[in-house]
């Protein structure tokens, strides 16, 4: 038993001082910014830059706008396939990988292309359209481990039966999809909009090329011209994504009599 053990304590051993030695690496050196002690130094002069407030801020609102969106998408999509269409979960399956496939760069190119100042659509003529079409290419970049996590528990319990058991009450789909299946996979739901989350809070390609004052190209900008404040900005953005990763595991895990009863 005792050698049994040691082979996975070393591997968890070997995967924790991966993971946390640069990271603490990183912290001490954003500590460092005044010689000879350690400050929060690095940090007071981030929070106290305007354009981190409003780049980050920016890319926050654009996070929540494309993780609602693509909930909308993605939910009634998955829940459809699995009901009515189940021979189209491959070809669904292929559709919403292909941004695994397209690069960002040939993504944003396209919608430049598509939605320049001169098409039947011009969304980059103006910063509310050009905001529009970030938001729609963050959608499609997370849009593969939205579906995934949204499949997978759509997988999980038994659509069909609930399905006509909300039908035979009297319940229209839509009434079942969203106080019904909705509810029941309200933890793949979270687990996808935390990836989308942390897909745009560091995304680089789509916001800098769209000209938006996102958080990626602020970082991109600030680790070029600056030594200390890059490794706090990174502490700071792996802080709060881990912040909203243990949110949203707890509000997936609250029971959902409990949700209804505070509802």
């Amino acid at each position: 038993m005792k050698g049994s053990r040691l082979g996975p304590t070393i591997v968890i051993l070997v995967a924790a001082a991966y993971f946390l030695l640069p990271l603490m690496a990183t912290f001490e050196f954003s500590l460092s910014m005044i010689r000879g002690v350690w400050s929060f130094e690095a940090y007071r002069v981030v929070f106290a830059d305007p354009e981190f407030r409003h780049t980050f801020t920016f890319s926050v609102v654009a996070a929540v706008a494309a993780i609602l969106l693509g909930a909308l998408l993605v939910v009634p999509t998955a829940y459809w396939v699995r009901l009515r269409f189940p021979r189209l979960r491959s070809v669904v399956e292929f559709i919403t990988l292909l941004p695994l496939v397209i690069p960002p760069i040939v993504l944003v190119f396209g919608y430049i292309r598509m939605y320049n100042s001169s098409s039947l659509v011009p969304l980059t003529a103006t910063a509310g359209g050009t905001n529009v079409l970030l938001v729609l290419g963050y959608v499609t970049l997370s849009l593969p481990y939205m579906y995934r996590a949204v499949d997978t528990g759509m997988g999980a319990i038994d659509i069909r039966t609930l399905t006509e058991a909300g039908e035979s009450l009297g319940a229209s789909r839509g009434r079942i999809l969203a106080t019904v299946i909705l509810p029941n996979v309200r933890a793949a739901v979270l687990s996808g909009a935390f990836l989308t989350f942390a897909i745009v809070i560091g995304e680089f390609v789509l916001a800098s090329l769209l000209n938006r004052p996102a958080f990626g190209p602020y970082l991109a900008l600030i680790g070029t011209n600056r030594a200390y404040e890059p490794s706090a900005l990174a502490m700071i953005a792996f802080a709060v994504t881990w912040a909203c990763m243990v949110l949203m595991q707890s509000l997936g895990a609250r029971p959902a009599h409990k949700a209804r009863q505070r509802r």
